[in-house]
């Protein structure tokens, strides 16, 4: 749960709040229901009003194992299965509904564990619409009662924003609260505008939302809800979508203006206290938007969800060799070749294959050899204690690796129940907008161009983003081609924003993903051998398949039965 003022926080707890939008029916039994508060206590009283919106930061549990003791936020992290696992960051070890996804085998009948973002969307625009038809009658002062309309609309943006990357065209609601008794063949319930349409709207509330927002959000009790520069960051990366091949209803200069607001305002740089520390600590310089949590309320217990079954770990979101082979050595150079030869140039030794790669690498991903709570880590057979020799074999990684960034090691791996996963989730921080810029100036100006009223050129502010590292890897040359920062970039964004719910819609709005999707889900073979260790890179799971029509998800066949059949499916499906 995100830190609340501790009059909401006892609001909470004494009401045991789990807000209902429909009416109490005290004609049921004539009981009235206990586990929810009327509209009319929302409606007649601030406080409890304001605990209604600050629970918009926490979405509806639709799913099975979405969270641990506690509902999903805007997006996915943390979940058992991460979004990562739809993708070739990563394969969830035990399946969870992800194999189809990655198999191709979507359905608008079944689409495993992407099945529940249209309906806790569309729920939670209806909540910001009714909380903002409340909030416009109900006595506050004038600066409250802003600041919370702008944090309503960036919430209603934020789901907006969702169903576009996930569906494409959407349908806009407006401000209008829809009950059940309304007409239910208003055209508007059901019409999908234009992709360009959905993102000016969003764009539009956007902006709103940040003239209404604070700067900074001061009091503690406001931790990890929206500030100005959430919703711009929010605008930059739906900008840098529009402008994309897939999207086509934005330009690269406005994305690169969308990207220029964050930077301008001077608030976030580059955190400095490692790469791994960054996902452990509630605020930094980089921290842009963030859910937190505290002791009472605990998400997925990350260490023993993915740790390695020679701790006592599940396995969960096993990296893969195709992520892995991104990472490039401390020289700078790539240890593969496009056509996926070794780089002889770059030093790399397939001997010693994790030897001398960017820091990130390890900081990200557990392998054979790797340090982990006071011993290394062993994959290999036979007899690897990590492996499928060791203890509960049946939780023993497919692909040779397990996942190492967002795990603190300071927290108990081994029954951790309410002892552990209290790390923040950073829905936004200042990397993805240097990145943001970095394509989007590149792509309209070439690679060392300052664009107007800007202070950096596309390869400046990547090498911001890899500064973070030191000297261990290199900044990027001048003078680099149009097509060669591009491809610096896409890499760039590959491995410093593993894992972060990014590389899904990245290689679908680049339309790379009938490459990345078709290619095999690769893992790798540690045998110890008398004189070390041999290597072989092997099919961690089988059957991975994309067609053009995954590139938006299905609408689920429930909402399209629903709706009558008045609202058009996704083509292909």
């Amino acid at each position: 749960m995100n830190a609340l003022n501790k009059n909401t926080n006892r609001i909470l707890a004494g009401l045991a709040i789990i807000i209902s939008l429909t009416a109490c029916n005290k004609d049921f039994l004539n009981v009235d229901p206990t586990d929810r508060i009327a509209t009319s206590a929302i409606e007649a009283d601030t406080a409890v009003l304001e605990a209604y919106i600050t629970n918009r930061y926490i979405g509806a549990r639709l799913q099975d194992k979405e969270g641990d003791g506690t509902d999903p936020g805007f997006g996915r992290g943390f979940e058992y299965a991460m979004w990562s696992s739809l993708t070739d960051e990563s394969i969830y070890n035990n399946d969870d509904a992800t194999w189809l996804v990655q198999r191709g085998q979507l359905a608008p009948e079944n689409l495993g564990n992407a099945g529940v973002l249209w309906a806790r969307s569309y729920r939670s625009i209806r909540e910001c619409n009714y909380a903002l038809s409340v909030l416009a009658n109900i006595e506050m002062s004038e600066a409250r009662k802003t600041m919370l309309e702008g944090e309503l609309k960036f919430i209603r943006a934020f789901r907006y924003h969702d169903l576009i990357r996930n569906y494409g065209r959407v349908v806009l609601l407006g401000d209008t609260v829809f009950d059940l008794t309304d007409d239910l063949q208003d055209p508007i319930l059901f019409q999908r505008v234009s992709i360009g349409e959905g993102i000016d709207y969003t764009m539009a509330q956007l902006d709103d939302a940040a003239t209404k927002l604070p700067l900074d959000n001061g009091a503690s009790w406001r931790l990890g809800r929206a500030t100005k520069g959430a919703a711009l960051a929010l605008k930059s990366r739906l900008a840098l979508y529009a402008a994309s091949p897939l999207y086509n209803a934005g330009t690269w200069e406005d994305a690169v203006s969308a990207a220029q607001e964050v930077i301008a305002l001077n608030k976030y740089s580059i955190y400095s206290g490692g790469y791994s520390n960054l996902f452990l600590v509630d605020e930094t310089s980089e921290t842009i938007f963030a859910r937190h949590y505290t002791r009472n309320a605990n998400h997925v217990h990350l260490e023993i969800a993915n740790g390695p079954n020679g701790y006592g770990g599940w396995a969960g979101n096993t990296p893969l060799q195709n992520l892995v082979d991104a990472y490039q050595m401390r020289n700078g150079l790539n240890p593969f070749n496009e056509d996926g030869s070794i780089n002889t140039a770059s030093g790399y030794d397939e001997g010693n294959p994790y030897d001398n790669r960017d820091p990130r690498f390890a900081a990200t991903i557990l392998y054979n050899g790797n340090q982990y709570r006071g011993r290394a880590v062993e994959t290999f057979t036979p007899g690897g204690r990590d492996s499928r020799d060791g203890n509960d074999n049946w939780n023993t990684t497919k692909t040779g690796y397990y996942l190492k960034k967002f795990m603190n090691d300071s927290y108990p791996l081994q029954n951790p129940w309410g002892n552990a996963g209290f790390q923040p989730w950073i829905y936004f921080r200042y990397a993805e907008i240097l990145l943001n810029f970095a394509e989007a100036a590149n792509e309209a100006y070439g690679s060392d161009a300052v664009p107007a009223g800007g202070s950096m050129s596309a390869r400046q502010a990547v090498n911001l983003v890899r500064a973070r590292v030191g000297v261990d890897m290199p900044a990027l040359p001048t003078g680099l081609s149009q097509e060669a920062m591009r491809r610096a970039i896409r890499n760039e964004r590959r491995v410093e924003l593993a894992f972060e719910e990014h590389r899904f819609y990245d290689v679908r709005r680049w339309m790379i993903a009938n490459i990345t999707e078709n290619v095999p889900a690769y893992g790798m073979d540690v045998v110890r051998t008398t004189s070390g260790y041999t290597y072989t890179r092997k099919t961690a799971l089988d059957g991975r398949s994309f067609a053009d029509k995954h590139y938006w998800l299905p609408i689920p066949r429930a909402e399209i039965l629903a709706s009558g059949g008045q609202l058009e499916q996704n083509p292909g499906y």
